[in-house]
């Protein structure tokens, strides 16, 4: 074997405790695997002091994390700082600049400052590397870069946040509502303290964005990417969606066409009869149809230590066989720029809840407006008055454009009748 790749770590917390405890337990395997051995040899976090389980006193301690990048023994710099700037940025600018390769976690950079760092890597011929940046320990990265780099991919769309999938399962499962499963989901560590990354799908749309550049060959466009979450759902919505057939799902899914390149994250109902409907807990899921390789389904477990060390580790052994590569599967600049797609003529069904007033003529206030619009209603149910006086009304659409229901529900904005925000789902085709 030849010389070890030696390995300067930026980050202690879970992920980085779990990639110095998986090189301790596989360090031989692993130096088979990648023709020598992997040494960390070098650490920074905030605290020097803090227990985390493993010991780090074998390593040279770092106060500024920016420094390792030119710390001279190492040949790699592992980044699980996070953050979309800062630190973070800081040190894989330096970290490239400085002519080491650079392995990261860190979905959000990526997603605001991805093209600017595979740039930066193919000018100073050294590897960026982010299997552990979407979906933890799922190669997806992987299975889009090169496994399945011979097909046209007409689609990429799954489950990519762990914490929305844990609570729409919970509410799925024991029939309570969000609030409720939201503050379990924290106490158990699956949620944190503020969870509006997750809970309103920026976290899945960061992920899907660097999908998206995978799998079209485009720029990471993540400021195209329309975004909503799970804030606003109800159990009832879960149970309506059982009724009908469906489970809820938080979707990612972006799509390439001549209209331009969609991408969009949103809750779906999606058909009991698709794998999708059937991923459950923290685990996410990701689906690539291909011209000649057809439906790819990647799933496993999408954060937590073990995991995500092990796709921070692969990213190593690769380096450490001298395999490089582009970062999004071909040069940076022959990665296009495609306009977003106007999602107005896309056609589908559509669940839409509304929270009314329980007085006469709120249905036919409602029908009125969808009528208008140009919305074709496939069936209506009404549930019963809640605690509060108001009653539920869901509606279920025929296929139509977009378009319509967006007019619809603008028609019905600041309606009287209204005593909540609708709840407007795509149903997944």
């Amino acid at each position: 074997m030849t010389k070890p790749l030696r390995v300067a770590l930026a980050g202690l917390g879970t992920v980085g405790g779990g990639v110095i405890r998986l090189i301790d337990a596989n360090g031989t395997l692993i130096a088979r695997r990648a023709g020598r051995p992997i040494e960390i040899v070098a650490v920074s976090a905030r605290d020097r002091a803090k227990d985390r389980g493993v010991d780090i006193s074998r390593f040279d301690w770092v106060d500024d994390t920016s420094a390792l990048a030119h710390y001279e023994n190492a040949d790699v710099v592992v980044e699980l700082v996070g953050g979309s700037d800062g630190p973070a940025l800081a040190l894989a600018r330096a970290t490239l600049a400085g002519g080491k390769s650079f392995v990261t976690a860190n979905k959000a950079m990526l997603a605001h400052h991805g093209l600017e760092l595979a740039e930066a890597a193919e000018a100073a011929k050294v590897a960026l590397k982010f299997e552990a940046a979407v979906a933890g320990g799922i190669p997806v990265i992987k299975g889009l870069r090169e496994g399945a780099a011979a097909n046209e991919i007409a689609r990429v769309y799954g489950i990519l946040n762990g914490t929305c999938n844990f609570i729409l399962s919970k509410m799925e499962a024991e029939g309570r509502d969000f609030a409720e499963v939201l503050a379990e989901a924290q106490a158990l560590g699956f949620a944190e303290a503020d969870p509006s990354f997750d809970i309103d799908g920026v976290d899945a749309a960061h992920k899907l964005s660097i999908l998206a550049s995978l799998a079209f060959g485009t720029r990471p466009a993540f400021a195209d990417v329309a975004t909503s979450g799970i804030r606003h759902l109800l159990g009832a919505d879960i149970a309506e969606a059982a009724a009908l057939g469906y489970r809820v799902r938080l979707i990612g899914i972006a799509e390439d066409g001549p209209g331009g390149l969609f991408q969009r994250v949103h809750p779906h109902l999606v058909p009991t009869s698709h794998p999708l409907s059937h991923v459950t807990g923290a685990t996410n899921a990701v689906v690539a149809e291909g011209n000649f390789v057809g439906r790819l389904l990647f799933q496993g477990a999408g954060a937590g230590d073990g995991p995500t060390a092990s796709a921070v580790v692969a990213d190593l052994i690769d380096i450490a066989r001298g395999e490089f590569g582009p970062a999004y599967a071909m040069p940076a600049k022959a990665l296009a720029v495609h306009k977003p797609a106007d999602t107005g003529e896309r056609r589908g069904r559509a669940y839409v809840r509304f929270t009314v007033a329980d007085k006469v003529g709120v249905l036919a206030e409602i029908a009125a407006a969808m009528r208008d619009a140009g919305v074709s209603i496939e069936s209506l149910m009404q549930r019963g008055a809640m605690p509060d006086g108001s009653v539920l009304v869901a509606i279920v659409t025929h296929e139509g454009p977009e378009r319509a229901v967006a007019q619809a529900l603008e028609k019905l904005r600041g309606s009287q009748s209204l005593a909540g925000q609708p709840m407007w789902m795509h149903i997944l085709g």
